[in-house]
């Protein structure tokens, strides 16, 4: 179905932007039951809500005038967690409201606040902006915003995420009763609901999210790497898929700047981003990637939302996230608008149960590899090159005659040769990447269980230099181990912490691999070895754990028999105890032979009474 817009200037734009069929969210939006009400919309990202409420406002602000009056105080408010997506956002509001004289101006943490200042004293039709700096403009009187018709929440939920709830309540406060709020979020948590019910009258409700396939045009890949080999898999999976523009996703600025730095090594033309950059760095960053001058952006979550890269076709978590919602957000930056994308998931072994978690819980099942090899890209580059126009595109006249100078002086297959030369001198080396492999089925694992240690029995035995003095604990040998040794828990038997040192088992099937990957230093004082001999003897020593032996009896020293001990409990010289006691209760106080009297300041011996103090009378 086409787009219902009534405004001739918004339909010329999307005509001319190729935009013939809406997408589920700008067709729920455009309804006639939705026309002039509040909205409360969840949708994935990459759904193309930017311009569903840029069309949903646009009646609101316009009528039936096709142009917008001399700009003013503004019309319309747009709020936006990041940067990023607030100037995305002023981008699109661009190209959509070009024929309608539409003055829009933007206002966001990191830029010359003086500037927007300026900007907003000139007027606005529309203003776009985040939280913060929205409110700092309204405290400050650089902003009026009593005249707004209309007032638009995207990523509601991140906001509220980002600790912006107060922000926001400030904003929703200072504009007019009558305005109109639309408020999207890709989740509709209970604080979105409760802030909906606070700020909209009579909202309906709209959701496109999962039930309109989000991730039907994203391919999910998890692909199993060694943890050591993470940098590597990430410079084979750009290599294998040669998209025209990646994002590639750490959790850490120190990782961003590491990974970037090996990637510009490697000869990628690579950018970086993340929330150490100024905002001019962030936005050059962002444009070299959208003309063509970088191919490959390292980033932290801030870029995770936000960012539309008309060319991105694949996104690499080398880092996996922390929940299933970023790892939507992230992911979404690719498959969008209906073009094809890729997510891979690089998955070492200790993060396989994780990963799968993340996964069922957006409904996602991935395709499980391992990384590609040096020959699989070779093969994709042979194939690729065969596919080049600049073997397929007809020569024109001058190109003609230089290659018959060149057969004239040089044998065809030198020539051939020489060419291949020059196209893989272009192309980034493949790296060696260890495969992880598979884990193991679950009835070995059940035998594992069942044994205590790895199935079959038929395990190697390595050791720590670290035991109980050390502290020792196997909450965290086991992650270490798993991670040094590139394996998984089931593939780890019992574990013995000695005092000094602590002992393991290694499955057999696992054991030459875990001991190949201890031949890579790491840096780490803690070293792990082979244990010779096999299991060690005996069992570790475990403080508190039993009773400690009873002392053999001195051979000139009768032992202590019962009534022995409890004539000298109970009775002592002066007899049985007269006021009856009971056994194992002995006599206190005065009452105690050789005992202690109490005193105003503590005890003291019997005869001796407290130093400066009278003695007792009886």
């Amino acid at each position: 179905m086409p787009f219902t817009t009534t405004n001739p200037a918004l339909a010329s734009a999307l005509a001319e932007r190729d935009y013939v069929t809406p997408t589920p969210v700008q067709r729920a939006v455009l309804a006639p039951e939705a026309a002039g009400r509040d909205l409360l919309v969840s949708a994935q990202t990459g759904s193309g809500k930017t311009v569903a409420y840029g069309l949903a406002v646009a009646d609101t602000l316009l009528g039936d005038a096709a142009r917008f009056a001399p700009a003013s105080l503004p019309q319309a408010l747009v709020v936006a967690p990041t940067r990023e997506l607030a100037l995305q956002v002023q981008r699109e509001f661009a190209w959509l409201y070009a024929a309608t004289d539409a003055r829009i101006v933007s206002c966001v943490g990191g830029m010359d606040p003086r500037q927007e200042q300026r900007a907003l004293g000139r007027g606005a039709h529309i203003v776009v902006g985040t939280p913060g700096r929205l409110r700092d403009h309204l405290e400050r009187g650089r902003l009026d915003i009593s005249a707004v018709q209309a007032v638009v929440l995207d990523e509601a939920d991140e906001m509220l995420d980002l600790g912006f709830r107060e922000d926001l309540q400030f904003i929703l406060d200072a504009t007019p009763k009558e305005r109109r709020t639309l408020l999207f979020s890709a989740t509709l948590p209970r604080a979105i609901t409760a802030l909906a019910k606070r700020y909209q009258r009579e909202a309906l409700r709209i959701e496109v999210t999962s039930a309109e396939g989000g991730h039907a045009d994203i391919e999910y890949r998890a692909i199993r790497v060694v943890p050591k080999d993470v940098e590597h898999a990430v410079v084979n999976v750009l290599r294998y898929f040669d998209a025209p523009s990646a994002i590639v996703f750490c959790n850490t600025r120190e990782t961003v700047r590491h990974l970037h730095a090996g990637l510009l090594e490697r000869q990628f033309s690579a950018v970086a981003l993340s929330g150490e950059l100024s905002q001019n760095e962030r936005n050059a960053a962002l444009q070299a990637l959208r003309d063509g001058r970088a191919r490959v952006c390292v980033a932290t979550d801030v870029a995770a939302r936000g960012i539309d890269l008309p060319r991105l076709g694949l996104v690499i978590h080398a880092d996996l996230p922390n929940d299933a919602e970023s790892l939507q957000h992230r992911s979404g930056r690719t498959g969008r608008a209906g073009r094809k994308g890729v997510s891979v998931l690089l998955v070492p072994p200790f993060r396989r149960r994780r990963t799968e978690e993340l996964l069922r819980g957006l409904g996602v099942s991935p395709v499980w590899s391992g990384p590609p090899t040096p020959d699989d890209i070779r093969t994709l580059d042979h194939e690729r090159m065969l596919a080049d126009p600049l073997l397929s595109d007809a020569p024109s006249e001058d190109e003609a005659a230089v290659a018959q100078t060149l057969l004239a002086r040089h044998p065809a297959e030198h020539l051939v040769a020489a060419l291949v030369r020059l196209y893989r001198a272009g192309l980034p080396a493949p790296e060696d990447v260890a495969d992880p492999g598979e884990p193991r089925g679950a009835r070995e694992r059940a035998a594992l269980r069942g044994t205590g240690g790895p199935a079959g029995g038929g395990g190697a035995w390595f050791r720590l230099n670290v035991g109980r003095r050390n502290k020792a604990d196997p909450r965290w040998l086991l992650p270490l181990i798993c991670r040094r040794g590139n394996v998984t828990r089931e593939d780890i038997g019992a574990i013995r912490i000695f005092d000094q040192e602590t002992a393991f088992e290694v499955a057999a099937g696992a054991a030459a691999a875990f001991a190949q990957a201890l031949l890579t230093p790491d840096g780490s004082d803690v070293v792990i070895e082979p244990l010779a001999g096999g299991a060690p003897a005996g069992r570790p020593e475990r403080p508190g754990r039993g009773k400690p032996p009873r002392a053999k009896p001195h051979p000139d020293r009768p032992a202590r028999s019962a009534s022995f001990r409890e004539r000298t409990v109970h009775e002592g010289p002066r007899g049985p105890n007269p006021e009856g006691r009971g056994p194992g209760k002995r006599p206190a106080g005065r009452d105690r032979p050789g005992g202690f009297e109490s005193g105003p300041k503590g005890y003291a011996p019997r005869g001796k009474p407290p130093k400066g103090k009278a003695p007792r009378r009886p």
